[in-house]
């Protein structure tokens, strides 16, 4: 198993726990992250692009909001739905979990619907974070597996 996959794995599920057991963080979960997080460890991208695809993340998750505050209905779901595939398309953000992103405001329930752009924010920063710091260690102990496997193969056809 790749360890950038156990880090994502371990982080979605805290980031679950966290949402669970504390009251205000309710909004920190939500089912896209998983997507965001097979998306983020599945292509090789760069950082810079990690965030672009947070930061449209982040926005469409503000317009969706506002759609919602305004006037919560089909019509508004409709027109978020719309403004984000033309933000995605426009900004060529290549991430198409940024449209389930915007719709949080509408099966949520939360009773602080600002605290929903800052929740997404916050979990794909903290992805980001583990992705940096997995790519980081895996980088630096790697030589220490292979070293290890070498010592236990060569061990073995003695």
């Amino acid at each position: 198993m790749n360890f950038k996959m156990l880090a994502i794995g371990v982080y979605v599920m805290l980031i679950y726990w966290l949402s669970l057991h504390f009251s205000f963080l309710d909004t920190l979960f939500f089912p896209t992250l998983g997507a965001f997080s097979f998306l983020f460890v599945s292509r090789s991208f760069r950082y810079t692009e990690i965030s672009k695809i947070t930061l449209g993340a982040f926005i469409s998750s503000v317009v969706g909001t506002l759609l919602f505050f305004i006037y919560p209905s089909a019509i508004s779901l409709f027109v978020n739905v719309l403004i984000t595939i033309w933000m995605i398309t426009k900004f060529k953000w290549n991430a198409p979990p940024i449209v389930a992103v915007s719709l949080i405001p509408f099966f949520s329930h939360s009773t602080h619907l600002w605290l929903i752009p800052i929740s997404v924010c916050t979990a794909l920063l903290g992805l980001m974070l583990i992705l940096f710091l997995s790519d980081w260690a895996e980088k630096r102990l790697s030589p220490l597996f292979s070293l290890t496997k070498r010592n236990s193969v060569s061990v073995e056809s003695e």
